[in-house]
């Protein structure tokens, strides 16, 4: 396609090449392989079972070399908490108070998350604030009929003259109600962090977040800065990064057309949390933990939660100090035959690699150069829940187009969807990956490595969205987890799925994880 001034400069301004717009405007065209699953990955098969490690001694490793890492905890956080509050979006659209009751409104349109919100109102973080706020604004509330008092307390919590929680960031949303004060999610990343990710007395933050949201973050860090370094006697270094421009998609129509908005600018999109490879890829850490913004607990449960992440860096520190000592001895070329068999049985059963056929026929120094390589590489240790049904991505094992096969993260959507036997093996996957990673960066030499180099551009995929009433196509990056750290080393630990209370939508803050008395 030729491109009018308007967009060759849009493109400019992004950072996007017009190669790089014809290579996805190509992928829309071609569309991606699908993953060929192998198997699913289970415990005793590509997941360690948190019974077969010494819990006490992980532990251990981490607090007695904590103080000696630099550590860093990188939390997306650019999710808008739209979603999270999409019934009642629904309910300030569709309901009258003038013409029906809530509970009419509740049966005939079955909304049952609505039945439940309202029965449980007063055990919301924000009941108390909202309600006063009504009260101030509204001389007459109490004689206010009960359909309308719903109707009002819900657009005073959503709309932008009320508390706006509809438009916020989800990192910013009221989730714990305290005795003296409410906490968001944020405040909540830094209690944590102080107990598992300080070290000599600092802990430091990376949060993504939208670009509108910067001074609303720093506003919130400032106000809570004094309460939380007094409460763990840390002091932190919180740090922002928005997705860059130059990650963004171009959308297209069904005949993959790149779309043009009436301003004569093509339309682009966010590419979802694939993009925060360059973000991550921006930091420098020892050890980075990574979590997501709404994966929280009150304070009572905090300690144990934690514990949890201590477990796993040490199950990573235990891992990688073998790692960097089998590098060391290639470099060196220090390899005896019995300390090579030691390797490849560690290759195989500590990061679940699977030697190609070939590989006993190589020549020696082949077979320490096919070693080095898959040694040498950034290393993640995940954490891996059992599957009650929770949306996300699981592990299985993959393989590739030359036959490969290699433990992966994988999303539903990367599954051949036309395919029995793909989707059966989707099926059969008895844990998922509940976004709760250690990852090691550097080498044992102490360089960073260039995280792009250990991504699979092959594996992102494409998805179908509305705007303005019409179907459009866009296009996905390797997700962050998922082949966006394809060629990572990666170790899969079972963890208890009490670690993992997400919030997806507000009812979710009811669970015994976000209630103090839970």
């Amino acid at each position: 396609m030729k491109l009018t001034d308007t967009q060759q400069k849009q493109l400019e301004d992004k950072g996007i090449s017009q190669e790089k717009l014809k290579e996805q405007i190509r992928r829309f065209q071609e569309g991606f392989p699908t993953l060929r699953l192998n198997r699913a990955a289970i415990i005793d098969d590509g997941i360690v079972s948190l019974r077969s490690v010494d819990i006490e001694a992980l532990k251990d490793q981490y607090d007695s070399q904590k103080d000696d890492l630099d550590i860093l905890k990188f939390v997306p956080a650019s999710g808008a908490a739209t979603r999270m509050f999409k019934f009642l979006h629904e309910f300030l659209s569709n309901y009258d108070p003038k013409k029906e009751s809530v509970n009419s409104y509740i049966n005939k349109n079955k909304v049952d998350q609505l039945f439940t919100f309202f029965t449980a109102l007063e055990k919301f973080p924000f009941y108390a604030e909202v309600k006063k706020s009504l009260e101030q604004k509204y001389s007459d509330w109490g004689s206010k009929d009960e359909g309308e008092q719903k109707f009002l307390f819900v657009r005073e919590m959503m709309e932008k003259n009320g508390f706006n929680y509809g438009g916020m960031p989800k990192g910013l949303v009221p989730f714990h109600k305290y005795k003296d004060h409410i906490a968001t999610a944020f405040e909540e990343h830094l209690f944590e962090a102080a107990i598992y990710a300080s070290c000599t007395g600092k802990a430091r933050l990376h949060f993504t977040i939208a670009p509108a949201f910067k001074s609303d973050f720093k506003e919130e860090f400032k106000r809570i800065e004094e309460h939380v370094e007094q409460k763990t006697g840390i002091s932190f270094d919180v740090t922002y990064s928005f997705q860059q421009p130059h990650t963004d998609t171009v959308a297209v129509d069904e005949e993959n057309n790149p779309i043009v908005l009436d301003d004569g600018t093509l339309f682009f999109r966010p590419a979802g949390h694939g993009a925060l490879l360059d973000n991550l890829d921006k930091q420098d850490a020892d050890l980075i933990f990574v979590k997501n913004i709404d994966n929280v607990t009150v304070s009572s449960l905090e300690k144990e939660i934690c514990d949890y992440k201590k477990i796993l860096a040490g199950y990573l520190l235990k891992k990688r100090s073998k790692v960097f000592d089998y590098l060391e001895k290639l470099d060196n070329s220090n390899v005896s035959d019995e300390l090579q068999k030691e390797m490849e049985k560690f290759l195989e059963n500590d990061l679940c690699t699977v030697f190609p056929r070939d590989y006993f026929k190589y020549k020696t120094e082949y077979q320490h150069k096919y070693l080095f390589d898959k040694l040498n590489r950034p290393l993640r240790v995940c954490g891996m829940v059992k599957n009650e049904g929770e949306p996300g991505g699981g592990p299985f094992w993959v393989e590739d187009k030359f036959g490969e096969i290699s433990i992966e993260i994988v999303e539903g959507v990367q599954v051949d969807k036309n395919s029995s036997s793909q989707q059966k093996i989707a099926r059969s996957g008895t844990h998922f990956n509940p976004v709760d990673i250690v990852c090691s960066v550097r080498d044992h030499k102490g360089n960073k490595y260039n995280l792009h180099e250990y991504s699979d551009p092959d594996t992102g995929f494409i998805t179908y969205k509305s705007s303005k009433g019409k179907e459009i196509k866009a296009q996905e990056l390797p997700g962050l987890w998922n082949g966006g750290m394809s060629e990572w080393n990666s170790i899969f630990l079972e963890m208890p799925l009490k670690t993992f209370n997400p919030v997806k939508t507000v009812n979710d803050l009811l669970k015994p994880a976000h209630q103090l008395n839970g």
